[in-house]
């Protein structure tokens, strides 16, 4: 079975290196004209499928924002999930989940299982349990082609105080957890299927990544702050293994689908001419 490495690999080689979120959040379906209900959710979500499914390498949306609708949202999510997919778009799921034992492997079915039907490409996690405590995921993911992106170092403020905070032997946290995931992709070729998440504003982190062998997921673009140009300075030598991802800087141009598109492949232009200093 190929690899989500290999996947993901190819499918930036051919649509660019950019993963959009559909984070549709009550502001956000205002801003459309949509009312904050499961139809809004659901003309919002297909709208952005309809839109970028065809032409964007990764499609990320955040689990939440379904989720809050209760079963008809997350009926709304499988069925994204469905079109992204036949529409050629790899999917990642913002879900953020970290537990240990039973209820990890329970979490790795749910999503990384092809019988789920909540089965994505990938998902992020947390590694606040410890690393080794996600080992479920890891090996459902090698397994059945998956991938998993744990976070590192996160955009959000708050994360500074745990993730910068050292360990016993002088590395911070967040190098631990970027040591322990670079071990898992030693030899991967083209490129590892256990990614980071490490965000676009956090500025030049003083961290090691140049043995990830990984993808790096870079949030914080956009609304958040962050610009294509900031990726230089976070990411380094490393910026090959860079996926820059943005949602309200993209969503915001919608309703309509040709705006969406052309926000799309404004900010793709912007990541790329970052990434390869042309």
């Amino acid at each position: 079975m190929e690899s989500f490495g290999a996947r993901l690999h190819r499918a930036v080689g051919e649509r660019g290196p950019l993963c959009v979120g559909i984070d549709p959040h009550p502001g956000l379906l205002a801003r459309w004209g949509l009312d904050d209900d499961i139809h809004g959710l659901e003309r919002f979500a297909g709208t952005v499928v309809e839109a970028l499914g065809d032409r964007v390498a990764v499609v990320k949306p955040q689990s939440a924002f379904f989720e809050r609708f209760g079963s008809r949202g997350v009926a709304v999510l499988e069925s994204t999930i469905r079109q992204l997919r036949a529409a050629g778009s790899l999917v990642l799921l913002d879900v953020k989940r970290g537990d240990i034992g039973s209820t990890v492997a329970a979490y790795a079915s749910a999503y990384l299982d092809p019988s789920s039907p909540l089965h994505v490409d990938a998902v992020t996690v947390s590694p606040y349990l410890g690393v080794g405590a996600l080992a479920p995921m890891f090996e459902l993911a090698t397994a059945q082609g998956g991938g998993v992106f744990v976070l590192a170092l996160t955009s959000n403020p708050e994360g500074t105080a745990v993730q910068r905070a050292r360990t016993a032997d002088g590395r911070t946290v967040a190098q631990l957890v970027i040591d322990e995931i670079s071990q898992l992709n030693v030899g991967a070729q083209p490129l590892g299927s256990v990614g980071l998440v490490v965000g676009a504003t956090v500025g030049a982190t003083g961290h090691d990544l140049t043995a990830v062998n990984g993808p790096l997921l870079a949030p914080g673009l956009g609304a958040q702050g962050a610009s294509a140009a900031d990726l230089r300075v976070v990411f380094g030598s490393s910026l090959p293994a860079v996926l820059p991802t943005y949602s309200r800087e993209v969503l915001a141009a919608g309703p309509d689908l040709a705006a969406l598109r052309d926000a799309a492949d404004r900010v793709l232009a912007e990541c790329r001419a970052a990434l390869t200093g042309s």
